[in-house]
């Protein structure tokens, strides 16, 4: 550029055919070197006038650390899942030893139950009345000098037990084969 000052029209002039010879890269450098940016007003703003919106670039409307919308979504995704997965396994130990807690709730009270019911009866087995009782009634004891009776009430007879009529004998390894095969 000239050391000399020169008009506004003439330089414009000049930024508009360097820029389209060079490509948007010149236009931005040629801008910066203008007599406004000497004089203390902002490239292309005039004084007075309001300054006009910059052309965004692709890197500047990225947003956080320069990625895309679509790049920001997957490593979105990437992230909640392995959060996903990290809370996952604590999650199923909470709820396994959650479950495994509940059932030992559950014995520990029918355990409780049954030491309140063992404790019943043994209170009531201190009283040897009671104990004398229990020895007639389960074990069919008497008291010296008394005689005892056996009542045998008729209507249901008894059948002997049936024991299974025994097999042929036959050879040792025709047994084993039918244990193996079921016949």
């Amino acid at each position: 550029m000239p050391s000399g000052r020169s008009s506004d029209r003439q330089q414009r002039r000049r930024a508009g055919t360097a820029s389209s010879t060079r490509g948007n890269g010149a236009k931005r450098r040629s801008d910066a070197q203008t007599p406004a940016k000497r004089s203390g007003t902002r490239p292309g703003t005039q004084a007075g006038s309001r300054p006009r919106p910059k052309n965004k670039s692709r890197s500047e409307t990225a947003g956080a650390f320069k990625l895309s919308s679509t790049r920001r979504a997957a490593l979105l995704a990437l992230l909640l899942c392995a959060m996903a997965l990290s809370v996952s396994v604590p999650l199923r130990t909470y709820l396994s030893q959650r479950g495994e807690l509940a059932a030992q709730e559950q014995h520990r009270a029918e355990l409780t139950q049954q030491v309140r019911e063992l404790e019943m009866r043994k209170e009531q087995l201190s009283d040897p009345e009671r104990v004398e009782a229990e020895a007639r009634s389960r074990l069919g004891y008497v008291r010296p000098g008394e005689t005892p009776y056996i009542v045998e009430l008729p209507g249901r007879p008894t059948a002997p037990p049936a024991t299974p009529a025994p097999e042929d004998d036959g050879a040792w390894y025709s047994d084993l084969w039918k244990s193996l095969t079921g016949n």
